[in-house]
């Protein structure tokens, strides 16, 4: 080897032509992908000169107080606009939230009600603008334009979700953004609905849209808008939508420009940037006073929502001073072509909702709350997938890295001193609602989702239960629709819709909240079906808390061969209103009766045949032997559980016709219950011999760490595993292929093969 530099000329180049080679590589890039430096990074960014210029004039905190107030109050009225007008389903029912950024992107305030996972999320988009666009000659940043995005690859939850984002400007100096994001739903995927289970690839998950301008003079660009609206099955859901973001946005923009006639552009720039910087201090001040400790906790996934099988959620959350590190290692590695992957910047979403809704309520709400808290995971994790695995369902894994979340920081809090809301057992976590789509009896192609998966059970806390169907652990401010209003517009029935289901349960001193049954039923139209996509009919997707168990495995049940208008029209006696009787007493002769795991795939259905599925319940809090009989009696009463579930369970006696609790005879229960646990028990030393074991069984379908070791993930099998820190691919066999094998293996055990190998 020689001396020689690239030049050829035995010298390093001059810094004009290091400035060259930036410019012809810079002017020559073949592809903008998603940029790892802005996704992987949740913190705020630097402060600028132009925010020390305005804070060193204005930093009166009763002067930022009301500039605040009054910027929040801009996006709450920018959520509302939203919800009053928007078309699809997630927009009416809440699953919206506007805020407001710095000029670096970073969003300072959001509205109060809404998704605040966005709040972690939407930063990315506008930071990728800014790095690439704002000086791009082809493209560039004015006032008057707006830019649209959903491709969660590039900063958003799941390619459903779509933002509309402007720049704001102050005699011509960009001064701030502003966001509106709904969860709209149709987006031209593989399913319809926009959240397809089916998905194998990327390419399999309908439009994505890096961001892009789409709006011109504040005017939506007819040329963009026929594109994205030929790329969906909704045309007109596309367009309202867009126009709704669009001008929520520009609401907003109307009172950010009152504050800048009023007290100048220094003061909105000031107020945004101590905003987040005195909401991350103020989080760092309550993370030093938790205890200095470790918490280990986990969560099982049940399925790919393509096959059954075991994955794990793992998560290990660690104080030391003022830092918080939730740890992941050990989750289950990414599948190659399941979309139940989510990327990092999703998890951190959710953990962020954990805190703004469950832990600090009282914060202002924007990306400053979680910018202090750090996040570990493996590369290509379940939780922290490759750009080119799918993650249409990434919500299966935020959703449960969530509760991860949220079972490790209760432990937390218990300990603290101050507390800023109460000690809380998980919130149920999964989406139990149908994702519908078709030809509607007008004629028209559709494609969304039911509000139901907005009615989650809130889990039970340290002295009261849960909430029956409370809210989402989303958007703790939204609401689960009416379902007269959605028949207007769709070709199926709820025939039954908000009914509690009894037996329902997560029983502990405090129980869960319960969720409630849906029953469906295309009526008027032959190309209408529905999807189901969550996990917990094999295993609950949450852990009770000091106790309290976790709730049920809710199946989805399904009557096949029967019109159940005809049966309302001529013999009403027989519907049931309930999935217990209807699957015990099986009401409709020469119909079909099964249960199925939760994860189907889109599937057309007949007129009046039956799917049923029920909302689940919150997690329990305590010893249910601690619980007052007086409550699991008005539980009785009010048909959340059956009589004989809460004598066995709760180990309660009482009256079957009266309901009068016999005091004595249940304190007598109660303890000879607890001697019964006694003479159960063994010493964890004897335990751990029976129960910890090298390696998962031959048997189980299984992935990620085993035991305390994450350095190794298992991908399905014993023999088959990965170093934690080397990507390998997880592809799983189509469900198709797995049971022609099965097939085929039977036919040749009979010897029905023979023929066809001659």
């Amino acid at each position: 080897m020689n001396d020689m530099s690239i030049s050829g000329r035995g010298k390093l180049p001059s810094a004009e032509e290091i400035d060259l080679i930036k410019k012809f590589l810079n002017d020559t890039t073949l592809f903008l992908g998603p940029d790892p430096e802005i996704m992987q990074n949740h913190d705020l960014m630097p402060r600028t000169a132009d925010e020390d210029e305005a804070i060193g004039k204005v930093s009166d905190a009763h002067i930022i107080a009301k500039i605040r107030d009054r910027i929040q109050s801009g996006c709450d009225e920018g959520y509302e606009m939203v919800e009053q007008m928007g078309a699809a389903p997630g927009a009416k029912w809440g699953d919206v939230i506007t805020g407001v950024y710095s000029a670096s992107g970073d969003l300072a305030i959001a509205s109060a009600g809404g998704v605040l996972i966005f709040s972690a999320l939407v930063h990315h988009p506008i930071k990728f603008i800014i790095k690439n666009w704002i000086n791009d000659p082809t493209v560039g940043v004015r006032e008057g334009d707006g830019f649209i995005h959903n491709d969660s690859r590039y900063g958003n939850v799941h390619n459903t979700d779509q933002s509309m984002i402007l720049p704001i400007f102050h005699k011509g100096k960009l001064v701030c953004w502003v966001a509106s994001t709904v969860h709209e739903g149709e987006n031209g995927a593989i399913e319809p609905g926009g959240m397809p289970s089916m998905a194998e690839s990327p390419s399999d998950e309908g439009l994505k849209m890096s961001p892009f301008r789409v709006v011109e003079n504040y005017q939506i660009k007819r040329d963009i808008l026929t594109f994205l609206q030929n790329s969906v099955r909704e045309p007109k859901l596309q367009y309202e939508d867009m126009k709704v973001k669009l001008f929520a946005c520009l609401r907003i923009k109307q009172r950010i420009e009152e504050t800048l006639n009023t007290d100048g552009p220094e003061a909105l720039i000031s107020t945004l940037r101590l905003t987040m910087e005195n909401v991350r201090a103020e989080v760092k001040r309550r993370i030093s006073e938790w205890p200095d400790m470790t918490v280990r906790t986990y969560i099982i996934q049940d399925s790919t929502l393509r096959e059954n099988c075991v994955v794990k959620i793992n998560c290990k959350l660690t104080k030391t001073g003022d830092r918080l590190i939730f740890d992941f290692r050990g989750s289950a590695p990414e599948f190659t072509n399941r979309a139940t992957n989510t990327i990092v910047a999703g998890l951190k979403g959710m953990l962020a909702q954990v805190f703004l809704c469950y832990v600090w309520p009282d914060l202002p709400r924007g990306q400053a709350a979680f910018a202090p808290i750090e996040v570990i995971t493996d590369p290509h994790s379940i939780v922290n997938c490759s750009y080119d695995a799918p993650n249409s369902q990434s919500l299966m894994s935020i959703f449960t890295g969530f509760t991860a979340g949220q079972h490790a920081v209760a432990k937390f809090l218990y300990s603290c001193p101050e507390k800023y809301t109460k000690v809380h057992a998980p919130t149920f976590n999964m989406i139990n609602t149908f994702i519908w789509g078709g030809v509607s009896q007008h004629g028209e192609t559709l494609g969304n989702l039911c509000a139901d998966l907005n009615g989650m059970g809130a889990g039970a806390t340290a002295d009261r239960d849960g909430e029956h169907a409370l809210a989402p652990i989303f958007a703790t401010m939204a609401d689960i629709g009416e379902q007269e209003l959605n028949e207007e517009e769709v070709p199926f029935l709820q025939l039954v819709s908000k009914k509690m289901t009894r037996d329902a349960i997560a029983p502990g001193k405090y129980r869960g909240g319960q969720g409630y049954t849906m029953m469906v039923a295309t009526k008027d139209s032959e190309q209408w079906g529905f999807m189901t996509v969550c996990q917990g009919a094999k295993i609950p997707p949450l852990q009770g808390l000091f106790g309290g168990y976790a709730c049920g495995a809710y199946p989805l049940s399904k009557v096949k061969g029967v019109d159940v208008y005809d049966v309302l029209m001529n013999t009403p006696e027989k519907f049931k209103h309930s999935i217990e009787e209807i699957m015990n007493e099986q009401p409709f002769e020469g119909a079909s009766y099964t249960t199925h795991h939760m994860g189907m795939g889109f599937e057309i259905s007949k007129r009046g045949e039956l799917f049923m599925i029920s909302q689940g319940a919150g997690a329990g809090y305590g010893d249910l032997l601690e619980r007052d009989p007086r409550g699991v009696i008005k539980d009785i009463e009010e048909g959340l559980i059956s009589p004989e579930v809460a004598a066995r369970l709760y180990k309660v006696v009482f009256d079957p016709e009266t309901l009068a609790v016999n005091e004595e005879a249940t304190e007598a229960a109660r303890a000879a219950e607890r001697k019964a646990r006694i003479a159960r028990s063994r010493p964890y030393s004897e335990f751990v011999k029976d129960w910890s074991r090298p390696n998962p069984p031959s048997y189980l379908q299984y992935f990620g760490a085993w035991g305390d070791d994450v350095s190794r993930l298992y991908m399905g099998s014993p023999e088959k595993m990965r170093d934690a820190a080397t990507p390998r691919p997880n592809y799983m066999t189509h469900p198709k292929d797995v049971r022609i094998a099965e097939l085929e293996a039977r036919l040749a055990a009979l010897g029905g093969l023979e023929h066809e190998k001659q």
